[in-house]
């Protein structure tokens, strides 16, 4: 007779407990690219016309390390006595803010503000472009200059100076296509730039 073994049990295995993931400290999120870009904006500053005055304005600047990249001034309101001021400039969104502000903090300054920040805005310079040439490159640089139209202010048997007005690019292009066919002398105004609709630069009341 075979004797019936009954085989023992192994007792069940106890749960582990969930292990708990270490977390890996949280990281600050990257700056905004909005905030690291660099722009160009053009800031319009309303200012006594008195002697010093755009000097003091170009020393703060200067002494800052902010870029400007074009300046243009002149007398808008003779009655009361104010100039404009369109000043183009480069940097971060922080700079920017910050060039403004301390703009802003000038005595003879009345009013300050940022033409490319607030809305649109219309913006043109005019430049005088000199250039050398005769035969068929003559013939191509009066050609570019009727297409750009621009206006042939002198001319001479070997050169001519053209005056072109547009915005910055515009005229960037044209100085480009010029290079080739005998640049020799540029001259520019730099950016006079005005908000559009009803709202403008004014002094407080």
């Amino acid at each position: 007779m075979r004797k019936n073994r009954t085989r023992a049990r192994k007792p069940a295995a106890t749960p582990r407990p969930p292990q708990m993931r270490a977390e890996s400290p949280a990281v600050a999120a990257p700056p905004r690219l909005a905030t690291l870009d660099v722009h160009r904006h053009v800031i319009s500053v309303l200012v006594d016309n008195e002697a010093g005055v755009l000097a003091r304005v170009i020393g703060m600047v200067a002494a800052r390390g902010y870029n400007i990249e074009s300046l243009t001034v002149a007398e808008v309101d003779p009655a009361r006595n104010l100039s404009r001021i369109n000043i183009l400039t480069a940097g971060t969104r922080r700079i920017i803010e910050q060039i403004k502000a301390q703009l802003g903090r000038l005595i003879p300054v009345h009013e300050v503000r940022d033409l490319t920040e607030e809305g649109p805005s219309v913006a043109r310079e005019l430049a005088l472009v000199k250039v050398a040439g005769t035969g068929d490159k003559r013939n191509e640089a009066l050609r570019i200059g009727d297409i750009f139209r621009s206006n042939v202010v002198d001319s001479t048997v070997e050169s001519f100076v053209f005056e072109i007005v547009g915005n910055s690019q515009k005229i960037d292009a044209f100085i480009d296509l010029m290079r080739p066919l005998g640049l020799l002398e540029i001259s520019r105004t730099g950016i006079a730039a005005i908000a559009r609709g009803t709202g403008g630069l004014r002094p407080h009341a």
